[in-house]
Protein backbone atom coordinates (compact mmCIF):
# COMPACT_ATOMS: atom_id res chain seq x y z
CA UNK A 1 0.00 0.00 0.00
CA UNK A 2 1.03 3.21 -0.98
CA UNK A 3 2.34 5.99 1.86
CA UNK A 4 -0.08 8.61 1.90
CA UNK A 5 -1.17 10.49 4.69
CA UNK A 6 -3.70 13.07 5.52
CA UNK A 7 -2.22 15.99 4.40
CA UNK A 8 0.77 14.49 2.35
CA UNK A 9 3.47 16.47 4.56
CA UNK A 10 5.85 13.05 4.45
CA UNK A 11 5.20 12.21 0.60
CA UNK A 12 8.39 14.73 -0.77
CA UNK A 13 10.32 12.43 1.72
CA UNK A 14 9.74 9.18 0.47
CA UNK A 15 12.83 8.01 -1.75
CA UNK A 16 13.40 8.09 -5.29
CA UNK A 17 15.52 5.15 -6.81
CA UNK A 18 18.45 7.03 -6.74
CA UNK A 19 18.06 7.56 -3.12
CA UNK A 20 17.77 4.23 -2.28
CA UNK A 21 20.74 3.29 -4.25
CA UNK A 22 22.77 6.06 -2.77
CA UNK A 23 21.62 5.51 1.44
CA UNK A 24 22.17 1.22 0.41
CA UNK A 25 25.62 1.84 -0.61
CA UNK A 26 26.42 4.54 2.23
CA UNK A 27 25.03 1.76 5.12
CA UNK A 28 27.22 -0.66 3.40
CA UNK A 29 30.06 1.31 3.37
CA UNK A 30 29.77 2.51 6.91
CA UNK A 31 29.14 -1.27 8.30
CA UNK A 32 32.08 -2.27 6.49
CA UNK A 33 34.62 0.42 7.58
CA UNK A 34 33.21 -0.50 11.12
CA UNK A 35 33.75 -3.87 11.35
CA UNK A 36 37.26 -3.97 9.18
CA UNK A 37 38.91 -1.42 11.34
CA UNK A 38 38.58 -1.14 14.97
CA UNK A 39 39.47 2.78 15.25
CA UNK A 40 36.85 3.29 12.76
CA UNK A 41 33.91 1.45 14.87
CA UNK A 42 32.17 4.58 15.67
CA UNK A 43 30.51 4.70 11.88
CA UNK A 44 28.31 2.11 12.69
CA UNK A 45 26.46 5.13 13.25
CA UNK A 46 26.22 5.95 9.80
CA UNK A 47 24.63 2.42 9.24
CA UNK A 48 22.07 2.94 11.53
CA UNK A 49 21.17 6.69 10.03
CA UNK A 50 21.05 4.42 6.90
CA UNK A 51 18.73 2.47 7.41
CA UNK A 52 16.64 5.33 8.78
CA UNK A 53 16.30 6.87 5.93
CA UNK A 54 15.77 3.85 3.86
CA UNK A 55 12.60 3.42 5.70
CA UNK A 56 11.42 6.10 4.05
CA UNK A 57 9.76 3.62 0.69
CA UNK A 58 6.83 4.08 -1.06
CA UNK A 59 5.37 0.95 -0.41
CA UNK A 60 6.01 -2.50 2.07
CA UNK A 61 7.25 -4.22 -1.28
CA UNK A 62 9.73 -1.96 -1.66
CA UNK A 63 10.66 -1.81 1.90
CA UNK A 64 11.19 -5.97 1.96
CA UNK A 65 13.45 -5.82 -1.40
CA UNK A 66 15.58 -2.76 0.04
CA UNK A 67 16.02 -5.12 3.39
CA UNK A 68 17.37 -8.03 0.83
CA UNK A 69 19.40 -5.84 -1.51
CA UNK A 70 20.77 -3.97 1.93
CA UNK A 71 21.81 -7.99 3.78
CA UNK A 72 23.31 -8.76 0.05
CA UNK A 73 25.49 -5.90 0.44
CA UNK A 74 26.61 -5.78 4.57
CA UNK A 75 25.96 -9.55 5.31
CA UNK A 76 26.42 -11.85 2.69
CA UNK A 77 30.78 -10.32 1.87
CA UNK A 78 31.14 -11.01 5.65
CA UNK A 79 29.41 -14.50 5.60
CA UNK A 80 30.90 -15.28 2.52
CA UNK A 81 32.35 -18.54 4.47
CA UNK A 82 28.34 -20.00 3.99
CA UNK A 83 28.97 -21.10 0.90
CA UNK A 84 32.00 -23.28 1.25
CA UNK A 85 29.60 -24.75 4.28
CA UNK A 86 26.25 -25.12 2.87
CA UNK A 87 26.92 -24.30 -0.97
CA UNK A 88 23.66 -22.99 -2.68
CA UNK A 89 22.38 -22.87 0.07
CA UNK A 90 24.14 -20.03 1.54
CA UNK A 91 22.09 -17.54 -0.46
CA UNK A 92 18.83 -18.72 1.10
CA UNK A 93 20.15 -18.21 4.78
CA UNK A 94 21.71 -14.51 3.61
CA UNK A 95 18.08 -13.73 2.38
CA UNK A 96 16.54 -15.06 5.86
CA UNK A 97 19.18 -12.52 7.84
CA UNK A 98 17.71 -9.91 4.78
CA UNK A 99 13.91 -10.65 6.07
CA UNK A 100 15.04 -8.99 9.44
CA UNK A 101 16.13 -6.04 7.83
CA UNK A 102 13.31 -5.40 5.03
CA UNK A 103 10.55 -6.49 8.29
CA UNK A 104 12.87 -3.15 10.27
CA UNK A 105 11.95 -0.56 7.52
CA UNK A 106 8.35 -1.88 7.01
CA UNK A 107 7.57 -1.67 10.25
CA UNK A 108 8.73 1.84 10.84
CA UNK A 109 7.63 2.50 7.42
CA UNK A 110 3.84 1.49 8.76
CA UNK A 111 4.17 3.09 11.87
CA UNK A 112 5.10 6.59 10.05
CA UNK A 113 1.97 6.35 7.41
CA UNK A 114 -0.32 5.14 10.78
CA UNK A 115 1.03 7.81 13.56
CA UNK A 116 3.32 10.50 12.13
CA UNK A 117 7.27 10.37 11.78
CA UNK A 118 7.19 11.50 15.42
CA UNK A 119 5.67 8.26 16.55
CA UNK A 120 8.21 6.39 14.19
CA UNK A 121 11.31 8.29 15.49
CA UNK A 122 10.24 6.83 18.91
CA UNK A 123 9.55 3.14 17.99
CA UNK A 124 12.64 3.16 15.67
CA UNK A 125 15.02 2.35 18.80
CA UNK A 126 11.95 -0.38 19.74
CA UNK A 127 11.29 -2.05 16.67
CA UNK A 128 14.94 -2.59 15.39
CA UNK A 129 15.89 -4.38 19.39
CA UNK A 130 13.22 -6.30 19.20
CA UNK A 131 13.76 -7.85 15.88
CA UNK A 132 17.54 -7.83 16.43
CA UNK A 133 17.05 -9.64 19.71
CA UNK A 134 14.35 -11.62 18.56
CA UNK A 135 16.49 -13.11 14.75
CA UNK A 136 19.34 -13.46 17.24
CA UNK A 137 18.49 -15.39 20.26
CA UNK A 138 14.69 -16.63 20.25
CA UNK A 139 13.71 -18.87 17.32
CA UNK A 140 15.34 -21.70 15.66
CA UNK A 141 17.60 -20.17 13.27
CA UNK A 142 19.20 -17.32 15.61
CA UNK A 143 22.56 -15.86 15.00
CA UNK A 144 23.43 -13.22 16.40
CA UNK A 145 26.60 -12.29 14.42
CA UNK A 146 27.43 -9.03 12.55
CA UNK A 147 25.11 -7.48 15.32
CA UNK A 148 25.62 -3.50 15.60
CA UNK A 149 26.92 -4.05 19.15
CA UNK A 150 29.70 -6.70 17.96
CA UNK A 151 31.47 -3.67 15.52
CA UNK A 152 32.92 -2.27 19.01
CA UNK A 153 34.18 -5.63 20.15
CA UNK A 154 38.10 -4.93 19.27
CA UNK A 155 37.43 -0.83 19.45
CA UNK A 156 39.96 0.13 22.75
CA UNK A 157 36.85 2.02 24.05
CA UNK A 158 34.93 -0.95 24.09
CA UNK A 159 34.31 -0.24 28.17
CA UNK A 160 32.06 2.44 27.81
CA UNK A 161 29.66 0.85 25.63
CA UNK A 162 29.42 -2.74 26.62
CA UNK A 163 27.81 -2.14 29.88
CA UNK A 164 24.65 -0.89 27.15
CA UNK A 165 25.00 -4.56 26.17
CA UNK A 166 25.53 -5.68 22.12
CA UNK A 167 21.68 -5.00 21.76
CA UNK A 168 21.46 -1.87 23.95
CA UNK A 169 24.52 -0.32 21.91
CA UNK A 170 21.98 -0.99 18.83
CA UNK A 171 18.78 1.01 20.58
CA UNK A 172 20.81 3.46 21.66
CA UNK A 173 22.25 4.13 17.88
CA UNK A 174 19.00 3.81 16.08
CA UNK A 175 17.26 6.04 18.60
CA UNK A 176 20.23 8.87 18.27
CA UNK A 177 20.14 8.62 14.04
CA UNK A 178 16.07 8.64 13.77
CA UNK A 179 15.96 11.81 16.57
CA UNK A 180 18.87 13.63 14.44
CA UNK A 181 16.89 12.96 11.28
CA UNK A 182 13.96 15.48 12.97
CA UNK A 183 16.13 18.68 12.66
CA UNK A 184 16.77 20.72 9.91
CA UNK A 185 19.22 19.81 7.28
CA UNK A 186 22.00 21.77 8.18
CA UNK A 187 21.47 21.70 11.75
CA UNK A 188 21.23 17.66 11.31
CA UNK A 189 24.22 17.41 9.78
CA UNK A 190 25.81 19.74 11.94
CA UNK A 191 24.57 17.95 14.75
CA UNK A 192 25.17 14.35 13.25
CA UNK A 193 28.70 15.18 12.86
CA UNK A 194 29.00 16.56 16.40
CA UNK A 195 27.91 13.54 17.66
CA UNK A 196 29.51 11.37 15.24
CA UNK A 197 33.01 12.86 16.37
CA UNK A 198 32.00 12.73 20.35
CA UNK A 199 31.06 8.70 19.53
CA UNK A 200 34.92 8.27 17.58
CA UNK A 201 36.43 9.71 20.57
CA UNK A 202 34.92 7.20 23.20
CA UNK A 203 35.58 4.09 20.75
CA UNK A 204 38.97 5.53 21.03
CA UNK A 205 39.82 5.68 24.67
CA UNK A 206 42.88 4.48 25.59
CA UNK A 207 41.60 0.92 28.05
CA UNK A 208 41.80 0.65 31.24
CA UNK A 209 43.34 -2.09 32.93
CA UNK A 210 41.04 -5.36 33.31
CA UNK A 211 42.25 -6.72 36.39
CA UNK A 212 39.72 -6.53 39.32
CA UNK A 213 40.55 -5.86 42.79
CA UNK A 214 40.86 -9.22 45.06
CA UNK A 215 39.98 -12.37 44.11
CA UNK A 216 41.53 -15.64 43.36
CA UNK A 217 43.86 -16.07 39.89
CA UNK A 218 42.89 -19.05 37.95
CA UNK A 219 46.66 -19.91 35.68
CA UNK A 220 44.90 -21.80 32.40
CA UNK A 221 47.22 -22.98 29.62
CA UNK A 222 45.66 -24.49 26.31
CA UNK A 223 46.94 -26.12 22.96
CA UNK A 224 44.96 -25.42 19.99
CA UNK A 225 44.46 -29.16 18.27
CA UNK A 226 41.87 -30.21 15.31
CA UNK A 227 40.68 -33.84 15.80
CA UNK A 228 43.99 -35.14 16.99
CA UNK A 229 44.89 -38.92 16.94
CA UNK A 230 43.39 -40.34 20.57
CA UNK A 231 46.46 -41.96 21.58
CA UNK A 232 48.62 -39.07 20.57
CA UNK A 233 47.01 -36.81 23.39
CA UNK A 234 48.80 -37.39 26.58
CA UNK A 235 52.12 -36.66 24.59
CA UNK A 236 50.60 -33.33 23.42
CA UNK A 237 49.46 -32.69 27.27
CA UNK A 238 53.37 -33.32 28.53
CA UNK A 239 54.27 -30.54 25.92
CA UNK A 240 51.95 -27.75 27.53
CA UNK A 241 52.77 -29.15 30.77
CA UNK A 242 56.50 -28.66 30.34
CA UNK A 243 56.10 -25.73 29.08
CA UNK A 244 53.58 -24.33 31.37
CA UNK A 245 54.55 -26.23 34.59
CA UNK A 246 52.48 -23.43 36.87
CA UNK A 247 49.48 -23.63 35.26
CA UNK A 248 46.51 -24.60 37.17
CA UNK A 249 43.92 -25.73 34.56
CA UNK A 250 45.16 -27.01 31.15
CA UNK A 251 42.39 -26.60 27.73
CA UNK A 252 41.36 -28.68 25.09
CA UNK A 253 38.78 -27.79 22.30
CA UNK A 254 35.40 -28.92 21.85
CA UNK A 255 35.40 -32.56 20.20
CA UNK A 256 38.91 -33.00 20.65
CA UNK A 257 37.30 -37.10 21.63
CA UNK A 258 34.35 -38.66 19.89
CA UNK A 259 33.84 -40.68 22.62
CA UNK A 260 34.52 -40.23 26.22
CA UNK A 261 37.89 -39.18 28.18
CA UNK A 262 40.09 -41.88 27.44
CA UNK A 263 41.32 -43.91 30.00
CA UNK A 264 44.99 -42.91 29.06
CA UNK A 265 44.02 -39.25 29.73
CA UNK A 266 42.65 -39.74 32.60
CA UNK A 267 46.19 -41.53 33.89
CA UNK A 268 47.93 -38.11 32.60
CA UNK A 269 45.98 -35.97 35.11
CA UNK A 270 46.58 -38.19 37.82
CA UNK A 271 50.44 -38.66 37.04
CA UNK A 272 50.88 -35.05 35.83
CA UNK A 273 48.69 -33.95 39.11
CA UNK A 274 46.46 -31.56 36.14
CA UNK A 275 43.08 -30.35 36.27
CA UNK A 276 41.92 -30.87 32.34
CA UNK A 277 38.87 -29.63 30.57
CA UNK A 278 38.68 -31.14 27.31
CA UNK A 279 35.67 -31.78 25.00
CA UNK A 280 34.29 -34.86 24.13
CA UNK A 281 30.39 -37.13 23.55
CA UNK A 282 28.69 -38.83 25.65
CA UNK A 283 26.79 -41.44 24.00
CA UNK A 284 23.06 -41.88 23.99
CA UNK A 285 20.83 -44.59 22.80
CA UNK A 286 20.92 -45.04 19.37
CA UNK A 287 23.34 -42.29 17.39
CA UNK A 288 22.21 -39.45 19.92
CA UNK A 289 24.52 -37.99 21.72
CA UNK A 290 25.39 -34.55 24.12
CA UNK A 291 28.45 -32.57 22.77
CA UNK A 292 30.27 -32.48 26.44
CA UNK A 293 32.66 -30.67 28.18
CA UNK A 294 34.69 -32.87 31.13
CA UNK A 295 36.69 -31.70 33.48
CA UNK A 296 39.23 -34.39 35.19
CA UNK A 297 41.02 -33.61 38.26
CA UNK A 298 44.45 -34.75 39.73
CA UNK A 299 42.86 -37.91 40.54
CA UNK A 300 42.09 -38.57 37.51
CA UNK A 301 38.05 -38.77 38.22
CA UNK A 302 35.51 -36.74 36.50
CA UNK A 303 34.62 -33.94 38.48
CA UNK A 304 32.08 -31.94 36.36
CA UNK A 305 30.22 -31.80 32.84
CA UNK A 306 28.09 -29.47 30.84
CA UNK A 307 26.47 -29.93 27.69
CA UNK A 308 26.13 -27.80 24.99
CA UNK A 309 23.52 -25.95 25.37
CA UNK A 310 23.32 -24.55 21.84
CA UNK A 311 23.95 -27.34 18.96
CA UNK A 312 25.15 -25.57 15.79
CA UNK A 313 21.68 -25.68 13.35
CA UNK A 314 21.94 -28.23 10.21
CA UNK A 315 24.96 -29.75 11.82
CA UNK A 316 25.04 -33.31 13.87
CA UNK A 317 26.05 -31.43 17.15
CA UNK A 318 24.04 -33.41 19.65
CA UNK A 319 20.95 -32.78 21.83
CA UNK A 320 21.08 -29.47 23.76
CA UNK A 321 21.70 -29.21 27.42
CA UNK A 322 18.93 -30.30 30.04
CA UNK A 323 20.71 -27.94 32.18
CA UNK A 324 23.35 -25.57 32.73
CA UNK A 325 25.44 -25.60 36.04
CA UNK A 326 28.52 -23.88 37.21
CA UNK A 327 31.84 -25.77 38.08
CA UNK A 328 32.83 -24.68 41.56
CA UNK A 329 36.49 -25.07 41.18
CA UNK A 330 38.95 -24.47 43.84
CA UNK A 331 39.60 -21.07 42.17
CA UNK A 332 35.72 -20.09 41.97
CA UNK A 333 32.60 -20.50 40.29
CA UNK A 334 33.08 -21.03 36.37
CA UNK A 335 30.84 -21.44 33.76
CA UNK A 336 31.64 -23.71 30.35
CA UNK A 337 29.90 -22.39 27.39
CA UNK A 338 31.04 -24.98 24.53
CA UNK A 339 31.41 -23.05 21.29
CA UNK A 340 28.13 -21.87 19.76
CA UNK A 341 27.11 -21.09 23.17
CA UNK A 342 28.86 -17.93 24.10
CA UNK A 343 27.11 -16.47 20.91
CA UNK A 344 23.67 -16.34 22.94
CA UNK A 345 22.43 -14.14 25.89
CA UNK A 346 19.74 -16.68 26.58
CA UNK A 347 22.88 -18.83 27.48
CA UNK A 348 25.23 -16.83 29.12
CA UNK A 349 22.46 -14.98 30.72
CA UNK A 350 21.85 -18.54 33.53
CA UNK A 351 25.33 -18.57 34.14
CA UNK A 352 25.41 -15.23 35.36
CA UNK A 353 22.42 -15.54 37.34
CA UNK A 354 24.34 -18.33 39.14
CA UNK A 355 27.49 -15.94 39.80
CA UNK A 356 30.01 -16.93 37.26
CA UNK A 357 33.01 -15.30 37.76
CA UNK A 358 34.51 -16.72 34.71
CA UNK A 359 33.93 -18.25 31.23
CA UNK A 360 35.59 -21.20 30.08
CA UNK A 361 34.76 -21.71 26.53
CA UNK A 362 36.42 -24.50 24.34
CA UNK A 363 35.36 -24.35 20.82
CA UNK A 364 35.89 -25.85 17.48
CA UNK A 365 36.18 -23.96 14.46
CA UNK A 366 37.16 -26.29 11.70
CA UNK A 367 39.64 -24.18 9.67
CA UNK A 368 38.40 -25.36 6.07
CA UNK A 369 35.93 -22.82 6.94
CA UNK A 370 39.10 -19.92 6.57
CA UNK A 371 40.44 -17.38 8.31
CA UNK A 372 37.50 -14.65 8.28
CA UNK A 373 35.11 -16.93 9.79
CA UNK A 374 37.77 -17.42 12.89
CA UNK A 375 38.49 -13.97 13.13
CA UNK A 376 34.66 -12.63 13.09
CA UNK A 377 33.79 -15.48 15.93
CA UNK A 378 36.79 -14.33 17.72
CA UNK A 379 34.66 -10.85 18.47
CA UNK A 380 32.38 -12.55 20.74
CA UNK A 381 34.78 -13.22 23.33
CA UNK A 382 35.71 -9.34 24.12
CA UNK A 383 32.30 -8.49 23.70
CA UNK A 384 30.89 -10.79 26.41
CA UNK A 385 33.60 -10.16 28.85
CA UNK A 386 32.83 -6.54 28.76
CA UNK A 387 29.03 -7.43 28.96
CA UNK A 388 29.11 -9.41 31.94
CA UNK A 389 32.40 -7.89 33.75
CA UNK A 390 34.09 -11.18 33.87
CA UNK A 391 37.69 -12.68 32.10
CA UNK A 392 36.74 -15.33 29.40
CA UNK A 393 39.36 -18.02 27.96
CA UNK A 394 38.36 -19.25 24.59
CA UNK A 395 40.83 -22.38 23.83
CA UNK A 396 39.58 -22.84 20.01
CA UNK A 397 40.24 -25.96 17.94
CA UNK A 398 42.33 -23.65 15.20
CA UNK A 399 42.58 -20.61 16.57
CA UNK A 400 41.68 -18.11 17.04
CA UNK A 401 41.98 -19.03 21.32
CA UNK A 402 41.68 -15.79 23.34
CA UNK A 403 42.04 -15.03 26.82
CA UNK A 404 40.01 -11.89 27.50
CA UNK A 405 40.08 -9.79 30.50
CA UNK A 406 37.48 -7.67 32.30
CA UNK A 407 37.05 -5.21 30.69
CA UNK A 408 37.44 -7.02 26.78
CA UNK A 409 40.64 -7.19 26.22
CA UNK A 410 42.35 -9.91 24.85
CA UNK A 411 45.88 -10.24 26.56
CA UNK A 412 46.42 -13.68 24.81
CA UNK A 413 45.29 -14.06 21.28
CA UNK A 414 46.12 -17.64 19.30
CA UNK A 415 46.70 -17.37 15.36
CA UNK A 416 44.98 -19.36 12.79
CA UNK A 417 45.42 -22.16 11.63
CA UNK A 418 48.00 -22.63 14.29
CA UNK A 419 47.80 -26.44 14.79
CA UNK A 420 49.75 -27.29 17.90
CA UNK A 421 49.79 -23.55 19.47
CA UNK A 422 49.83 -22.91 23.09
CA UNK A 423 48.14 -20.20 24.79
CA UNK A 424 48.20 -19.38 28.62
CA UNK A 425 47.84 -16.39 31.00
CA UNK A 426 46.03 -15.30 34.08
CA UNK A 427 42.42 -15.00 35.06
CA UNK A 428 41.21 -12.67 37.46
CA UNK A 429 38.47 -14.09 39.36
CA UNK A 430 36.69 -11.18 41.39
CA UNK A 431 32.78 -10.42 41.75
CA UNK A 432 30.55 -12.45 40.05
CA UNK A 433 28.87 -11.39 36.53
CA UNK A 434 26.48 -8.70 36.07
CA UNK A 435 23.44 -8.51 33.46
CA UNK A 436 24.16 -5.39 31.00
CA UNK A 437 20.85 -3.17 30.62
CA UNK A 438 19.82 -4.52 27.32
CA UNK A 439 18.39 -7.13 29.45
CA UNK A 440 15.65 -5.28 31.07
CA UNK A 441 14.93 -3.71 27.10
CA UNK A 442 14.59 -6.93 24.90
CA UNK A 443 11.45 -7.88 26.45
CA UNK A 444 8.87 -4.97 26.16
CA UNK A 445 10.92 -4.43 22.32
CA UNK A 446 9.74 -7.59 21.37
CA UNK A 447 6.37 -6.80 23.24
CA UNK A 448 6.13 -3.78 20.99
CA UNK A 449 7.35 -5.36 17.36
CA UNK A 450 4.70 -8.37 18.25
CA UNK A 451 1.89 -5.94 18.76
CA UNK A 452 2.35 -3.67 15.68
CA UNK A 453 3.83 -6.76 13.22
CA UNK A 454 0.31 -8.27 14.27
CA UNK A 455 -1.68 -4.83 14.03
CA UNK A 456 0.45 -4.24 10.34
CA UNK A 457 -0.57 -7.65 8.95
CA UNK A 458 -4.18 -7.65 10.21
CA UNK A 459 -4.96 -4.15 8.42
CA UNK A 460 -2.72 -5.29 5.26
CA UNK A 461 -5.40 -8.60 5.55
CA UNK A 462 -8.70 -6.83 6.06
CA UNK A 463 -7.47 -4.05 3.16
CA UNK A 464 -6.92 -7.40 0.63
CA UNK A 465 -10.23 -8.79 1.46
CA UNK A 466 -11.69 -5.06 0.97
CA UNK A 467 -10.25 -5.46 -2.51
CA UNK A 468 -11.18 -8.92 -3.81
CA UNK A 469 -14.63 -9.13 -2.42
CA UNK A 470 -17.49 -8.10 -4.80
CA UNK A 471 -20.16 -5.64 -4.11
CA UNK A 472 -23.43 -6.35 -4.23
CA UNK A 473 -24.49 -4.66 -7.18
CA UNK A 474 -20.98 -5.64 -9.53
CA UNK A 475 -21.76 -6.43 -12.75
CA UNK A 476 -25.56 -4.98 -13.09
CA UNK A 477 -26.76 -2.27 -15.43
CA UNK A 478 -26.82 0.93 -13.13
CA UNK A 479 -30.06 1.90 -15.52
CA UNK A 480 -31.67 -1.49 -14.54
CA UNK A 481 -31.80 -2.38 -18.43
Amino acid sequence: MPLNTADGSLVPHLLTWRGRIFWLLVGAIGFHVAYLFPACAFLIAVYCFALWKLSWQRSRFQAMNTGWALAFLVYAPHLAFFWRIFGAAAIGLWLLLGFWLGLFLALVRFAREKWGNVVAVLLAPLLWTGLEYFRSELYYFRFSWLNVGYAFSWSSGLPMFAWLGVYGIGFVLMAAAASISRLPARRGLFTGLIALGVLAGLANLPRASSEAPGGRELRVAGMQLEFPVELEVPALLDRLAERYPDADLCVLSEYTFQDTVPKQVKDWCRKRQKYLLVGGKEPLKGEQFYNMAYVIDPNGEIVFQQVKAQPIQFFKDGLPAPQQRLWNSPWGRLGICICYDLSYAFVRDKLARQGAQAILAPTMDVEEWGEYQHRLHARIAPMRAAEYRIPIFRLASSGISQIVGRSGDATQTGRFPGRGEMIAGTLQLSSAARLPVDRRLAWPCIAVVGAIAVWAFWLALWDRNKVCVPTANAGENPRGS
